[in-house]
């Protein structure tokens, strides 16, 4: 789950992590009122949006008086931001963060994820801040700096010393990246974060450290220990196909393709996708029904599918090791019952009472189309889009 800047920097402020006075708005007039509340001779009016790239799309404009505040504010509320992380559709701005104006003498980097390959919280620093950290990574590597944090021990006086040296701070200001780190690591394990980008994390020019962006994600499946965290939820952000899907549980993603794919297991999800593109057509989505999916998760699935107008074909592939292949067709038999069919299906199922399954699908008398192998149904679900334009 993501969560609006303004939350983040709330969130950290409660970490005792240095930020910027700021203050939401969800209309004009509150954010005159926050401006002129802040009496900063500089402020910064900032859409909210769950996508980066705000800046470069005009989103995030410095303003030095509060008639400049209220035309930023006209301009931004009720547009459509787009940047190369929403889409060409881009994003509603239905809130924005007044904030106040920093004095910035340095920019760095610095990020905290969950390293799979270690099982261990590890942080990204960099003197390249303010710019995209993957274009610092492909072409100066070498300017970026990652360290582990091992659970056991938590932060170390020796993690704080790396941070600094990372980000080439001396003095007062290397003893503020100690603290920052310690704090960010707290903040980071006590609500079950997944994700947490500072860019740009700055040194002021009175030799302050502050953090002037806050990107936070959360593990959605330790959600049900922060209901406060849960409450930050902003609906309008989302997809309704995945909030929908999230409602059953269901590991759901929207894409931009014509086919629709229902599949038990990331991998083989990832795998049908693949071969789906292989063939010369795209996935509409990404669907993970799970292993221990119910005859109401599947009806359920299959309805979100269809309710993309996007999609002109749907890929059922099911291997069914804990998932039972009679379930699967139970769930699709009665969401198309209800739904109807409006566009080729063909399933592939194969496992556990996979006989059963395919007992169940033949008697039905709906126009599904089988497959024996993933290669099969693959070239069966594009051939059949392709034929019916």
């Amino acid at each position: 789950m993501n969560i609006h800047e303004y939350q983040a920097k709330a969130l950290l402020r409660d970490f005792g992590v240095p930020v910027p006075r700021g203050q939401a708005a969800f209309s004009v007039d509150e954010a005159v009122a926050a401006a002129r509340e802040l009496g900063a001779p500089v402020v910064v009016v900032k859409a909210q949006i769950h996508a980066g790239g705000r800046g470069k799309a005009g989103g995030v404009k410095v303003v030095r008086s509060i008639e400049e505040a209220r035309k930023e504010a006209q301009r931004l509320l009720g547009s459509v931001l787009v940047t190369h992380q929403t889409g060409p559709h881009g994003k509603a701005v239905n809130r924005l963060y007044i904030e106040e104006g920093s004095l910035i003498a340095r920019e760095f980097y610095l990020s905290a994820l969950i390293d799979r390959a270690t099982s261990r919280l590890s942080f990204v620093l960099s003197t390249a801040g303010g710019v995209d950290i993957e274009e610092t990574a492909r072409m100066q590597p070498e300017r970026i700096t990652t360290f582990s944090v091992d659970p056991a021990t938590g932060i170390m006086q020796h993690h704080g010393r790396r941070a600094a040296q990372a980000l080439a701070l001396n003095g007062a200001a290397a003893k503020q990246a100690h603290r920052l780190v310690a704090e960010l690591y707290a903040a980071f394990i006590a609500t079950d974060m997944s994700l947490l980008e500072v860019n740009p994390l700055v040194l002021t020019k009175s030799d302050e450290l502050l953090c002037l962006d806050a990107k936070i994600s959360f593990d959605d499946n330790a959600l049900y220990r922060h209901p406060e965290i849960l409450a930050l939820r902003d609906l309008t952000e989302e997809d309704e196909k995945e909030i929908e899907a999230s409602k059953y549980d269901l590991n759901y993603v929207a894409l931009d393709g014509t086919i629709g794919c229902m599949v038990n297991g990331a991998g083989l999800a990832m795998a049908t996708m693949d071969i789906i593109k292989l063939y010369g057509e795209a996935p509409a989505n990404f669907l993970d029904v799970g292993g221990g999916a119910t005859h109401e998760k599947v009806a359920a699935a299959f309805k979100i599918i269809t309710a993309d107008p996007k999609v002109k074909g749907i890929l059922i592939n099911i291997f069914g090791g804990i998932m039972r292949c009679d379930v699967i067709a139970e769930g699709v038999v009665a969401a198309v019952t209800e739904v109807g069919l409006r566009v080729p299906l063909v399933v592939r199922l194969e496992g556990t009472n996979v006989e059963r399954g395919k007992e169940i699908i033949a008697k039905s008398n709906l126009n599904v189309t089988s497959a024996d192998d993933l290669d099969d149904a693959a070239q069966k679900i594009v051939n059949a889009v392709r034929a019916a334009g």
